[in-house]
């Protein structure tokens, strides 16, 4: 089945998010995936593949940047917050259910990486949604962020809390935010430096494309304290949870703890590494599960 995709915009709390909408050719009234990124991702940096293999088998696709990247509007610009990735997924939603070309009643969420607990904490907070799809979600701060603290030793825990403290003093003054790396190598300061942190990032990142390795470094603060996991119990729907045997990034035993709490998912668990599912041979057999999911509880 063929599809189109239009450039559009909606509005999340007086900012527009820019996305792009896959419609399915012929279907009539298609249900719908809302998708969005991870840890300071671009809708273009390997998602365009998953939101095209959905959208060629009849399931419309919602693919969006979240407040402050890419050619969304909002200030400060890079600044990543579960507040806000949570309340654009809402956004998401609430102005797809206004679209007369889809079914708004058959709404799933799509998550992959930081995402995949965004779409944890959104369909807990909104019963109506239909499914989630999520891989290698994360599902604790502190689970995520102890084993990057063992590794890089007591140093770098004073240089991050140091780095959030001083953001938010600049932010409380009206200053630009004081900025860090999203990633980097294990022998940089970065928010995420695992031995494949860097190279998994690179590799997602289109020839061309300029983006920028950058957030203000409050996220130090929110992040520990972010735990989908706690809100799991709530979520009402159908869920897929891909987990990554071999993740650097999210514990698979927090993971599995995630899916346990949730009434109707399904854990797979696979041998690979945290940015696996988007290339290769990992990405059709990941892909391949969740389409066959969507169109179980979807079509």
């Amino acid at each position: 089945m063929g599809f189109s995709r239009m450039d559009c915009q909606f509005p999340s709390h007086g900012d527009k998010c820019s996305a792009w909408l896959y419609l399915p050719d012929g279907a009539v009234k298609p249900p719908l995936v809302v998708m969005a990124h991870g840890f300071g991702g671009l809708k273009n940096c390997g998602l365009e593949p998953y939101a095209e293999l959905f959208a060629e088998h009849g399931l419309a696709v919602l693919l969006f940047d979240y407040r402050g990247f890419g050619e969304s509007e909002g200030t400060p610009r890079q600044l990543i917050s579960p507040r806000r990735h949570v309340e654009d997924y809402h956004a998401a939603v609430t102005w797809a259910r206004g679209l007369k070309d889809i079914h708004s009643e058959k709404i799933a969420l799509w998550g992959t990486s930081f995402s995949g607990g965004h779409a944890i904490v959104a369909a807990a907070q909104d019963p109506k949604i239909a499914a989630i799809s999520i891989q290698v979600p994360f599902v604790s701060g502190i689970a995520s962020a102890t084993p990057i603290v063992i590794q890089n030793g007591p140093k770098y825990f004073f240089k991050a809390a140091f780095s959030a403290f001083r953001d938010l003093w600049r932010a409380a003054t009206a200053r630009e935010p004081y900025l860090i790396q999203i990633y980097g190598a294990p022998d940089e300061f970065a928010i995420l430096n695992t031995h494949d942190t860097k190279a998994g990032y690179e590799s997602l990142i289109p020839p061309g494309l300029e983006v920028e390795n950058a957030t203000p470094a409050r996220i130090f603060l929110t992040l520990v304290l972010y735990r989908p996991l706690i809100v799991a119990g709530r979520v009402k729907c159908p869920a897929l949870v891909i987990a990554g045997e071999h993740d650097s990034l999210i514990p698979i035993k927090s993971v599995k703890k995630a899916a346990a709490k949730m009434k109707r998912a399904e854990l797979i668990s696979l041998p690979i590494g945290h940015f696996e599912p988007y290339l290769g041979e990992t990405f059709n057999q990941v892909s391949k599960k969740q389409l066959d999911f969507l169109k179980t509880h979807l079509l």
